[in-house]
């Protein structure tokens, strides 16, 4: 899938839920999602300054590779992606579990 600077959500794929990202949205404000694979630093910070009205101050990208798997008798390997952890201004939030 290529990202698109004129879709945001062609660039954001979904927010990564597990404790230690969400002591790291508790603590110091950082939040990590799958984004596309082809997507520079600048368009994933136009893309969640976009959709969720934010201030972004930092972005930090890494490739996470696919892990080997195995059903019964067939070798295969999980699919590779890209994670960004995004450092927003002072005052920011991201309200990922809205009604909770």
């Amino acid at each position: 899938m290529a990202a698109t600077t004129h879709n945001p959500r062609g660039v954001i794929l979904r927010p990564i839920v597990s404790e230690k990202s969400l002591y790291a949205m508790e603590t110091n404000n950082v939040y990590t999602f799958e984004v596309a694979k082809s997507a520079s630093k600048p368009q994933i910070a136009q893309a969640v300054e976009e959709i969720f009205g934010v201030t972004v101050v930092k972005v930090n990208t890494m490739n996470v590779a696919g892990k080997p798997r195995r059903v019964r008798y067939q070798l295969g390997h999980t699919k590779s992606w890209k994670k960004a952890l995004v450092t927003l201004a002072e005052g920011d939030k991201i309200d990922l579990f809205p009604g909770v």
